[in-house]
């Protein structure tokens, strides 16, 4: 990560209320929390962003407004504008794979079927830091049910609380 660079954070997600504490969701619920209650967001890029000062960093933290399978339409013209190295971005997300409050971190990669990745590797590369957040498989479940209504499902109160667990051990430098 380049020190005197900003940090572009971006929580994959769809807009809207109906969205709200859905699964897909994760990524949203991830950079609100970690930006703080305190943080005012703009709109920007097609995004929501807001630029909060950390452990003397400017850290930019982004909720594209493209809908999941566009976010490196907003990811790519924010770098763009702020300078933002490809080692300073980086992007959380859910993950299907990983159970429910798992995290997971690494750096570039596939994009194991994921569209919102697959859309910032396709504006960006993939060699950026990327932070996955378990929200489990219905088949690990025996739930009859697709992994797209799956993600569009909202969480449990106890599933919400694994979430929150696991969004405030991020740590983001």
């Amino acid at each position: 990560m380049q020190e005197n660079k900003p940090v572009l954070v971006v929580g994959l997600g769809n807009p809207g209320a109906e969205y709200a504490r859905t699964r897909h969701n994760v990524g949203f619920m991830a950079v609100a929390r970690l930006a703080g209650a305190d943080a005012v967001w703009k709109n920007e890029k097609n995004a929501k962003t807001a630029s909060v000062n950390m452990a003397g960093r400017r850290v930019i933290f982004v909720m594209p407004q493209t809908y999941m399978n566009l976010s490196g339409n907003a990811v790519l013209p924010l770098m763009t504008f702020y300078k933002i190295p490809l080692e300073n971005l980086v992007v959380i997300h859910d993950d299907l794979d990983l159970p429910v409050g798992k995290m997971r971190e690494k750096i570039g990669g596939g994009s194991a079927g994921h569209n919102g990745i697959k859309s910032i590797d396709a504006a960006v590369g993939n060699e950026y830091r990327r932070i996955r957040i378990g929200i489990g498989h219905p088949r690990d479940l025996g739930l009859p049910m697709s992994p797209a209504d799956w993600v569009l499902g909202k969480f449990t109160d106890d599933q919400m609380t694994e979430i929150l667990r696991a969004i405030d051990e991020i740590r983001l430098f």
